[in-house]
């Protein structure tokens, strides 16, 4: 099992320090590693199997507008209805280029609201909503190619 070294330490506390990353944490080996960031660098902590404790000297935090690794996420969309794509395919929007969106964030849908196109092997498939909602996020840019069982748009249930 290895340890943290501190020139990696210090160069992570630089790092986080220089970003507007909140908190850090990493596991590797045994190891664990957090540092946190609530207006100051407070503390960091190396913990193995016997616990031990590195402290790093506080420092001021300037804020940077370089952004590096952004902190975990909790998922917040749990209690959201994803429209998945069926198929392989390109995603399209609208049913032209000039024409305007089947719908965007804040339509209301119901079940068979068409809510994009997934062009496949030239065909164009209509995809609708099967869900009544309210459109909360469109995952995916127009054009893009998308995967089966890809995320395509979150639904407030209703």
């Amino acid at each position: 099992m290895e340890m943290f070294k501190l020139s990696e330490i210090k160069e992570l506390i630089k790092l986080v320090d220089e970003s507007s990353v909140q908190e850090l944490e990493i596991e590797n080996e045994g190891s664990r590693l957090s540092i946190r960031k609530p207006g100051k660098t407070e503390v960091v902590q190396a913990a193995a199997i016997q616990p031990q404790v590195i402290a790093a000297p506080q420092q001021q935090v300037q804020p940077a507008a370089v952004v590096s690794e952004p902190a975990p996420q909790v998922d917040t969309t749990s209690h959201l209805h994803k429209i998945v794509s069926p198929m392989v395919g390109t995603f399209y929007r609208a049913s032209s280029p000039e024409a305007g969106p089947f719908v965007s964030v804040g339509d209301k849908v119901v079940e068979k609201t068409t809510v994009c196109i997934i062009e496949a092997m030239k065909l164009m498939n209509e995809l609708d909503a099967d869900i009544k909602g309210q459109i909360v996020e469109v995952l995916v840019e127009n054009g893009q190619l998308v995967e089966y069982g890809q995320p395509l748009f979150l639904v407030k249930p209703e």
